[in-house]
């Protein structure tokens, strides 16, 4: 990785930090919404709303039977009463709670299915809008913290769906049917029950205002634990051969700690409030009954519809104490959905252009017309660049570390756009090419070698869909591939494990090789497709390498000169700029800032008499 790419993802991150660091207004209800719609919204309204409905039915059998129970207090209350009517009273009550059970079976059903769906929706959509961003997003995001918002954060959306959603709605059509039975029986005791509501709204607003910053602070935290656990992992070897295991020890403990802190604030914040509110909610029932009794007394009301009412006034309350203990799910899901919804609001900055043409090859012609690049705005990595490449050359690119060499394989592909001049190939403008038919011509080979958990042969069909298992052996066969496949356990059906671990450097590389064989590349680029190998596998690389260039337009980033002397010309850069264009015997002749760097690299091995000439290696 080159000093330029390490400070463009240093300026990158640092200004995602500035951004998240500005103040945003409540957006609570917007995210909420945005949650509801992935489980409601679309194909699935209609099941959500036949599932209200069916919870509405269910809730109408709980509603009866305070009243049902009230009527049958009063029956055995009255003298005239008989035991006739308390059976259909009983009746009733049976019937009503059937129809609660049944119905709130079929509605949890609905719901969960709902939920389970809404969940697969929204990391569908997730995963797959990533797949569309460019790569300057990815540049600004540490891989932990991207895995922790896949997995983290949709995790606690996964739990509003299931454990919230289907609740809270329960509790608001218990509290409105509740409250409409209230006032049908009394208006006056409605007015009592009703005094505690505001006390428990207001003590809700005031605990979600301390909880929300809180549960935002806790997901933020769980990212960063995450990232640096994901990246411990990801470089244990460093961690062990440099005996800092117990650095990487005491910074998880920091950090989990961190959590613990935030966590135990928030959590305790929103959990308190159950407790509140469970407990003004019997001193509403109290309330009820002693004015209830009052006006018993006063021959103003029967007892049993002042128990009727005690029954109401529970299911209005108890709703909202529910409510209320469901605050911590539904604001850790929204700090979650906050987090997510944050990367489905970016956009890629690489677009096709509205009209956009397929790219014609007419043999790899390519042309860079004064240049400018810059990664963050306001920091040129490349100044006025410009270049003629013809049809079938292959081109060495080479230069001090941070001269820019692997940004300008970048603006080559279009991994980039850049800030201004012209990129022609084969006299088409790059920036009106559709970036896939472009991509399908331009075979990329880095220098790490990346191999997918799957087999051998899966990995090479990667590179084309239609490719056949013969035309992969035989690309295998190109790259010097093929003997060492065929001596793995099961060949060419060995199962490779992450980044294909458990083979060596070079054999991941011609496996790479032989992968971009298979697809048949009309330009290839080569970014230090060697240096990791020892001296004979890099001669099998090469010779791979040869075949695979052969009549296409390449271009090759090395470090080690030697692998790009016989190129028809080198691009050498410095500072961003492409200071010498020649082939190696023009350079060596011009004695220039070529033969400097030649001359450092073999020192020792120079012709007797040749000085190194005196320049300044300069980085982006």
């Amino acid at each position: 990785m080159t000093t330029a790419t390490l400070e463009k993802k240093s300026a990158d991150r640092v200004e995602t930090r500035t951004v998240k660091g500005i103040d945003k207004p409540d957006d609570t209800v917007k995210i909420i919404s945005q949650l509801l719609n992935y489980m409601a919204g679309g194909e699935k309204r209609a099941r959500f709303i036949l599932a209200v409905v069916v919870r509405v039915i269910a809730l109408l059998g709980l509603i009866a039977l305070p009243a049902i129970t009230g009527e049958a207090i009063n029956v055995l209350q009255d003298p005239g009463g008989n035991l006739t009517e308390l059976q259909r009273w009983i009746l009733y009550a049976v019937i009503a709670g059937a129809v609660f059970l049944i119905m709130t079976f079929l509605a949890e059903r609905m719901f969960a299915d709902l939920a389970t769906r809404g969940l697969q929706k929204l990391q569908t959509h997730l995963f797959s809008h990533m797949q569309g961003l460019s790569l300057n997003f990815f540049d600004r995001q540490p891989i932990g913290e991207l895995l922790s918002r896949i997995t983290n954060d949709t995790e606690v959306v996964s739990l509003f769906y299931e454990q919230a959603v289907g609740p809270i709605i329960r509790a608001s059509i218990t509290i409105i049917l509740a409250f409409i039975v209230m006032l049908f029986i009394d208006w006056r005791l409605t007015i009592v029950a009703l005094l505690i509501v505001p006390v428990i709204l207001i003590l809700t607003n005031v605990i979600e205002r301390i909880s929300t910053p809180a549960f935002a602070k806790l997901q933020e935290d769980l990212g960063t634990l995450s990232g640096f656990q994901e990246e411990s992992l990801s470089g244990h070897k460093v961690i062990i051969s440099k005996r800092q295991q117990d650095w990487a020890d005491e910074k998880n403990d920091a950090l989990a700690v961190n959590l613990y802190e935030v966590g135990s604030k928030a959590f305790f914040t929103s959990l308190l409030q159950y407790p509140l509110t469970q407990s003004l909610a019997s001193i509403q029932i109290a309330l009820v009954m002693v004015v209830g009794a009052l006006m018993v007394v006063g021959g103003e009301i029967l007892l049993g519809t002042v128990i009727a009412f005690a029954g109401y006034s529970a299911l209005l309350t108890r709703p909202l104490s529910e409510i209320a203990n469901l605050t911590s799910t539904t604001l850790n899901a929204v700090a979650g959905g906050r987090r997510v919804f944050s990367i489905i609001d970016e956009e890629a900055t690489v677009k096709d252009a509205e009209d956009a043409a397929e790219y014609e090859f007419k043999g790899g012609h390519v042309e860079c017309v004064d240049v400018d690049f810059s990664y963050v705005p306001g920091r040129k990595i490349l100044r006025h660049n410009t270049f003629v490449v013809q049809p079938g050359e292959p081109i060495g690119i080479c230069g001090p570390t941070g001269a820019g060499k692997s940004t300008l394989i970048n603006i080559l592909t279009r991994y980039y756009d850049i800030d201004s001049g012209t990129i022609l190939i084969d006299g088409q403008d790059l920036s009106k090419l559709t970036q896939e038919s472009l991509r399908k011509q331009i075979g990329v080979v880095l220098q790490e070698a990346f191999l997918f958990s799957d087999t051998v042969m899966n990995n090479l069909k990667y590179a084309r869909a239609d490719t056949t298992d013969e035309e992969c052996i035989e690309a295998a066969k190109e790259a010097n591939a093929h003997e060492f496949i065929m001596n793995l356990p099961q060949g060419y059906d060995t199962m490779l494990t992450e980044r294909g671990a458990n083979l060596s450097q070079g054999q991941r590389q011609m496996i790479t090789i032989a992968r971009a064989m298979v697809a048949q590349p009309k330009v290839m680029i080569l970014d230090e497709a060697t240096s990791n190998v020892d001296t004979r596998t890099e001669k099998l690389i090469q010779e791979g390498l040869r075949k695979l260039m052969e009549g296409k337009t390449s271009f090759s980033i090395a470090h080690r000169l030697a692998t790009i002397r016989d190129s028809a010309k080198i691009m050498v850069l410095n500072g961003g700029e492409i200071v010498e264009y020649a082939s190696h015997d023009e350079l060596m002749a011009a004695k220039s800032f070529y033969y400097a760097l030649y001359m450092s690299q073999f020192k020792g091995k120079a012709p007797a008499g040749a000085d190194a000439a005196d320049v300044d290696f300069v980085s982006t």
